[in-house]
């Protein structure tokens, strides 16, 4: 779909009904609550090898401080921690945070794919690594940085711009999935046009849907959470369903075409 459709059925697109989206959340949620796990367990393990980042400088630091002339095993004293410990430290966690940008982002897309290949009864593999694939991997990977960028931009600027980013974020995710071809300023773009134009109702049903999922997940001996957290995702798949839609072109046999390598 080319931007201009997309925009135009942003700026002309129908009152949302709160109550139906949740609805039709509930009955797709009873499809792919396994899919959602396994997106979830896989983003777990990928995330493990970017995590282990996080404990180089605290090994370097440990080396610097045994290696360094004042090294002192007897001493009660806290050694001193330097600039560049705090240095790296900020490199490591903008590296993890980009990381799990990408990650999350790729994985996501792949999962809202399955979704609608539930949704519609297609014929289909659930492929949850389409994104990191060619020719899709570079696409994933920048709009990964662009995705950590925005949300690092909008934590720096304190705390209300992350409330109102969060909803074109999402957006951005759904963006991508059906349409991975579309330049990645014009994602940006209609992501924003469209978290914009349904704000309050997307950070509603989002709210709730999280909120549900998490108390629900944690009767569930709060293992569950795992099991109920993609609930909280498939609200924003309906509002793009319902105010974008899906073209003919964005069909099963192009998605299965692209995962034969």
């Amino acid at each position: 779909m080319n931007t201009i459709e997309m925009k135009r059925r942003i700026g002309s697109a129908k009152d949302l009904d709160f109550g139906t989206i949740f609805n039709q959340s509930i009955e797709l949620f009873k499809k792919v609550w396994v899919q959602g796990l396994v997106v979830l367990l896989l983003g777990m393990v990928l995330a493990m090898p970017i995590g282990m980042l996080v404990y180089i400088p605290l090994i370097f630091s440990g080396f610097m401080d045994f290696y360094s002339s004042t090294y002192d095993p007897y001493s009660s004293a806290q050694p001193e921690i330097g600039a560049m410990f705090f240095v790296s430290m900020g490199f490591v966690y903008l590296i993890l945070i980009l990381g799990m940008s990408i990650i999350t982002l790729g994985l996501n897309a792949a999962f809202y794919r399955i979704c609608k290949i539930k949704d519609l009864e297609q014929m289909g593999s659930e492929d949850y690594f389409y994104f990191f694939k060619k020719p899709y991997l570079g696409k994933t990977i920048k709009l990964g940085l662009v995705f950590g960028g925005i949300l690092l931009l909008s934590f720096m600027l304190c705390f209300f711009p992350i409330i109102y980013v969060s909803v074109p974020l999402v957006f951005l995710v759904t963006i991508y999935a059906f349409n991975p071809d579309m330049a990645i300023s014009d994602m940006v773009k209609m992501a924003f046009d469209l978290g914009n134009k349904k704000w309050f109702v997307s950070f509603g049903l989002i709210f709730v849907s999280g909120f549900l999922a998490f108390v629900v997940g944690f009767f569930m001996c709060f293992v569950g959470m795992y099991v109920t957290r993609s609930f909280s995702y498939l609200p924003v798949y309906f509002i793009y369903k319902e105010v974008i839609g899906f073209n003919d072109e964005d069909g099963l046999p192009k998605i299965e075409e692209n995962t034969r390598f």
